[in-house]
């Protein structure tokens, strides 16, 4: 009962500091998709010199450990006068490394239409632009969102390197509470049911969504031709007769 009461009285601290760690959480989910999304209609740009930089940045960002952009964000870039608060940097470095990520995932789902679709808008007179913005997109969001869905857990999960540049979420918290009471089991193993009971939820409703998705996928489509263009059922008539 005692130890109770004591995991009770640590759990307003720790409380607040996973409301920090769902705010970086969001903050660098929204900025990876929207970095995600720009950096993978890059990867398929036209112009070979926008191709390259977006394939440097994919590739190094993924090359390289989260943990070590998170210390350059915050220790190095205030050298070049560049001063971020803990909050900002670990947004920018989980924002930053999970765009690359989602930029080959985006790639992918683009590169998932069939190229006969491509073919039927421009015999409509569409744009590229447009032709992106009304027939690819919509249908590559529908396949990629069950792996960026599952990306939000990730984030959340690895917003706990952010406690090594001193910002204040839940495992920095827990952290300095351990420091200072030695109870260690009691504080970690609250931590880690914090972390399940807010992961949890989210990653079973990115399985409800990814279910409807698939059950949608599993109803009769229209007819297509063979690169996969609509094919409309035209109605013969008898010829008539004089």
């Amino acid at each position: 009962m005692i130890v109770l009461q004591e995991m009770m009285s640590f759990l307003p601290q720790l409380l607040k500091g996973a409301g920090v760690t769902i705010s970086v959480s969001l903050l660098a989910y929204v900025l990876a998709l929207a970095g995600g999304l720009a950096f993978g209609l890059a990867r398929i740009s036209h112009f070979v010199a926008v191709r390259a930089v977006a394939a440097v940045y994919v590739q190094f960002i993924r090359g390289t450990p989260l943990l070590l952009q998170l210390f350059f964000i915050y220790y190095v870039l205030p050298y070049g006068g560049i001063v971020l608060s803990p909050f900002t940097s670990g947004v920018m470095g989980l924002a930053i490394n999970y765009s690359a990520y989602m930029a080959e995932v985006f790639r992918a789902g683009i590169q998932a239409i069939p190229a006969g679709q491509r073919e039927a808008g421009r015999s409509l007179g569409m744009s590229r632009r447009l032709l992106m913005r009304r027939i690819i997109l919509p249908q590559a969001f529908r396949i990629v969102i069950p792996p960026i869905g599952n990306f939000f857990v990730s984030i959340f999960k690895d917003s706990a390197l952010v406690s090594v540049i001193t910002m204040q979420d839940l495992m920095f918290t827990g952290e300095l509470l351990a420091s200072t009471t030695f109870k260690h089991f009691e504080i970690f193993a609250m931590v880690a049911i914090i972390y399940f009971c807010i992961s949890y939820p989210v990653a079973k409703l990115v399985e409800y969504i990814e279910s409807r998705f698939d059950d949608r996928n599993r109803t009769a489509p229209a007819p297509r031709g063979r690169r996969g263009v609509l094919r409309l059922a035209v109605p013969t008539f008898p010829p008539r007769k004089n």
